[in-house]
């Protein structure tokens, strides 16, 4: 968390917001957000450049500038990217500022410290940020015919939900939307990839494409740790449709007859209904 509709929805608000303007300044307190580079790195990056434009990949946030090199913002689990007047109170955890040139400032914040802030060349994307650069097909940014589904799946004996979860596979697909997917399409969590049908495979696919399309719409899924908002410091609202996720213990609204269930392997929770998707 954020997963793949949240980062997009951080990804327009910066298009909207951030491409175009000129960083001026930029201050960098706890350097572990920028520990693949350095400090001045980023300093040195950023200062005096203008953003040319506001990509995203997978989960990751992607900004040109017109220096030749590109911003990486990755949020991980408690990333926060906000946008305020110049002088507002900072909130806690506030770890990058980039001073623009129309009175506001970016704010970095993360609590965690898990995520990053990093400038890099994109002629060398596969050696700076090679995690990047290995990212699988991104059902939104990219095509993402049925017949590419069905490929994938057709390729490999593994389970449904950790295939979904593989960022080499399908990039911005996390634990919330990979649940909340299986239920749409009816498919257990468990079950081998390569052994689902034409029928199940273009349910699949439709799942992972509305489920995605209609979370954006709505600013994706603010959760009770309220730690995802978006550039404005507003929360998501998807997190009202989930069907199965964060749902254990209570009656399936899909077919009403099932009880959500919650399983964990590998440190990762799942939850399903067993009556739908058997």
């Amino acid at each position: 968390m954020p997963e793949l509709p949240e980062v997009e929805t951080v990804r327009r608000g910066l298009d909207r917001h951030l491409v175009g303007r000129r960083i001026v300044r930029v201050e960098v307190g706890r350097e572990r957000v920028v520990r693949r580079t350095s400090r001045e790195a980023l300093i040195d990056g950023l200062t005096n450049t203008v953003v040319l434009a506001a990509q995203r990949r997978g989960k990751y946030l992607l900004l040109p500038l017109d220096s030749g090199d590109s911003l990486m913002i990755h949020l991980r689990m408690s990333g926060q990217v906000l946008l305020a007047d110049r002088g507002a109170d900072r909130p806690p955890h506030t770890h990058v500022v980039m001073h623009l040139d129309d009175e506001r400032e970016a704010w970095f914040v993360d609590p965690r410290t898990f995520g990053e802030v990093v400038v890099f060349d994109p002629d060398r994307i596969s050696v700076e940020l090679p995690g990047v650069a290995a990212l699988g097909v991104d059902p939104i940014a990219d095509p993402f015919p049925r017949s590419e589904l069905r490929r994938i799946v057709r390729s490999t004996s593994r389970a449904l939900k950790p295939l979904l979860l593989d960022q080499h596979v399908i990039a911005g697909i996390g634990n919330i939307y990979a649940d909340e997917v299986l239920h749409r399409a009816r498919l257990r969590p468990d079950r081998p990839a390569n052994a689902i049908d034409a029928a199940a495979t273009w349910r699949l696919h439709a799942a992972i494409v509305g489920i995605l399309t209609a979370s954006i719409a709505v600013g994706g899924s603010t959760l009770r740790d309220a730690q995802y908002v978006d550039l404005m410091g507003h929360s998501g609202s998807y997190q009202d449709d989930h069907c199965v996720y964060g749902r254990t213990g209570e009656r399936c609204s899909t077919c009403g007859r099932g009880w959500i269930r919650r399983t964990v392997s590998g440190g990762r929770s799942t939850h399903y209904c067993p009556w739908c998707q058997r």
